[in-house]
């Protein structure tokens, strides 16, 4: 932990030690973040001397990160399987050519020669791997995460990895591979996974974790419930979006898109790039210019949208609904108030889409293109209509759009979209 500074609440001023383990902040009951001491950092390392693109993870951005992979003392503790450093890659599609903007996609769950790979094949393994990393660097060996799918199937891999022990608790509802997936390292690993289900959503695991396993020592890291790690490792997708590639590497020079379009549960991600690009800005690596950082629920949940159009402060939970895209159905989170913050900042927006424009993007993707998103990816797609008409995506913009999983990952609920199978 290097160049940690301390820990610091995104709400109010309340600071801790960089090595508090620690859950909500203890004055607002709001996350906490990690601070990097970003003076010291380029006293020592200079503006990008931390960042080695040769890393095919996302460790190549070193001192940035609260575990350092160039100091060997936080190297001990690091546990990677190869995640980050995925592509981004030109997004061929009718509206983008009608538009003039250039379209790309950021994608979490489909591996590419010479790049990194997630293992479990979704965006999750990025704060996942941070989380279990700091856990072992502070000591920790009892974690505990709710999950719709993706996170848990995430935690219980890489607490496999550094031989810990993780609960996963989930609704029996969810992604039949995830679930298995999940099931069989509880059935392998006895010792370090236990898998429990429960009725509900994400809500309802939540409470479990709460009231049953956080009195029994277990530490909890759901969503915005740790000191900033998950989103530290989310971080990454900013600072891969934003580091010199293409026209850019030899010149190294940083830039970020004009337009993120990130499908949105908790919302670490947002959270975690704008903490990125201002860390970026700190660097004097970019200027004050951020991307319109764009907010895409289902419309089965959509607390940041209502939150948004009614311009609060905060969410107000309403029950969720049922869609497709699981990872979306998340009715309340207490970091959605950060989020709303971000949007605002950026001039970007919340709106949501319905599983038929959903059902509508992921089949029409595949048939085009043969791409197959998961439903949460394909949702940022199927709003692109909607951000055209609002004007929120303008000739020769860079527009990226974030898949976080991989579609083999929602198999069989969307098999019928993608012909029989992939």
């Amino acid at each position: 932990m290097r160049y940690v500074s301390h820990l610091a609440c995104t709400c109010c001023d309340a600071t801790y030690p960089a090595d508090r383990v620690m859950n909500l902040c203890e004055r607002d009951g709001r996350p906490v973040s990690l601070v990097i001491d970003i003076e010291r950092l380029r006293r020592e390392r200079g503006a990008s001397g931390w960042w080695d693109p040769s890393r095919r993870n996302l460790w190549r951005f070193g001192g940035l990160l609260p575990l350092d992979w160039d100091d060997e003392a936080d190297r001990e503790h690091i546990i990677t399987l190869g995640e980050g450093a995925t592509t981004s890659e030109p997004y061929p599609h009718p509206l983008a050519t009608k538009l003039g903007c250039r379209l790309e996609v950021k994608d979490e769950g489909r591996p590419r020669p010479n790049h990194g790979a997630n293992p479990t094949l979704s965006f999750k393994d990025r704060g996942m791997a941070m989380t279990v990393s700091m856990a072992r660097a502070l000591g920790l060996e009892r974690l505990a995460v709710p999950t719709q799918g993706n996170a848990g199937d995430s935690l219980a891999e890489y607490a496999v990895a550094a031989g810990i022990e993780a609960v996963i608790v989930m609704s029996p509802d969810t992604d039949l591979p995830v679930l298995a997936r999940v099931a069989a390292l509880a059935q392998l690993h006895p010792s370090l996974i236990t898998l429990e289900l429960i009725e509900g959503t994400i809500i309802d695991c939540g409470r479990r974790i709460r009231e049953h396993y956080v009195p029994r020592g277990w530490f909890s890291v759901a969503t915005f419930q740790e000191p900033g790690w998950r989103t530290e490792g989310k971080k990454t997708l900013g600072l891969e979006l934003a580091e010199p590639a293409g026209d850019r590497l030899a010149e190294r020079r940083w830039s970020v898109p004009d337009v993120i379009v990130y499908p949105t549960g908790g919302g670490t991600g947002i959270v975690g790039m704008a903490k990125a690009f201002d860390e970026l800005e700190a660097l004097g690596l970019i200027d004050a210019r951020r991307p319109r950082m764009i907010s895409v629920q289902s419309e089965a949940s959509t607390p940041l949208v209502r939150a948004f159009e009614e311009e609060a402060d905060d969410i107000t939970p309403r029950p969720p609904g049922q869609t497709l895209a699981t990872g979306l159905n998340v009715a309340q989170n207490v970091g959605h108030r950060r989020v709303l913050r971000i949007l605002r900042e950026t001039g970007g927006c919340a709106l949501a889409v319905g599983d038929d424009a959903i059902r509508a993007a992921l089949g029409e993707e595949w048939r085009e293109r043969r791409f197959a998103w998961s439903p949460e990816g394909a949702a940022t797609l199927a709003a692109l209509p909607q951000l055209a008409d609002r004007g929120m995506i303008k000739p020769n913009d860079r527009v990226a759009l974030v898949n976080t999983a991989s579609a083999e990952k929602y198999l069989p609920s969307i098999r019928d979209l993608l012909g029989g199978g992939l």
